[in-house]
């Protein structure tokens, strides 16, 4: 599946993405409000390979040289009759500022809402984090709740965790139809 915007590729996965990948996720800055650390070259070959095929995870690249500058999380949650996916990101910082990750999460909406019959996209964010939940409001995703310490994806040096808030944003479908 590919999916095209006026300067991008929304696609699947290549096993050969992993260069770009690492090029990001080898980054603190970039990881600080996801699970799990830095990965290494190796971490990222594998990445790439599982994501590779997969439905959930969808790269975007510039149009005009092919580099892969980001990544879409795109997947429906359970139970399927609710027609609900989640959707969550991650761009490399060398490309922030340019409107890549609006309009690559606006295709994808626009590829659930229209083409997979989606009902309902929600997303989350750590409220520290203004850049990701600036981008949810600019995709006209609305604030439903703040979620006092919802979840930790780090712990202390005594193994304690560090629990974080959390936004949730949403958008439904006729929502979505009134603003396109």
């Amino acid at each position: 599946m590919l999916l095209e915007t006026e300067r991008l590729i929304v696609r699947e996965f290549a096993e050969n993405d992993w260069s770009d990948l690492h090029e990001y996720l080898s980054l603190e800055q970039v990881l600080e409000y996801e699970p799990g650390g830095v990965s290494s070259e190796e971490e990222c070959k594998n990445i790439a390979r599982e994501r590779e095929g997969g439905d959930s995870f969808w790269a975007v690249s510039l149009k005009d040289t092919n580099k892969m500058i980001g990544h879409i999380y795109f997947e429906q949650k359970e139970p399927a009759e609710f027609k609900t996916w989640m959707l969550g990101y991650i761009f490399n910082p060398a490309f922030y500022g340019h409107g890549y990750a609006t309009e690559a999460c606006q295709r994808i909406l626009q590829y659930g809402f229209e083409a997979l019959g989606v009902h309902r996209v929600a997303a989350m964010c750590n409220p520290e984090n203004a850049p990701s939940w600036r981008l949810l409001e600019r995709l006209n995703m609305r604030r439903e709740g703040h979620f006092k310490k919802k979840a930790f994806f780090r712990r202390t040096d005594d193994g304690q965790p560090v629990w974080h808030d959390a936004y949730q944003y949403a958008i439904l479908k006729e929502e979505w139809s009134s603003i396109v």
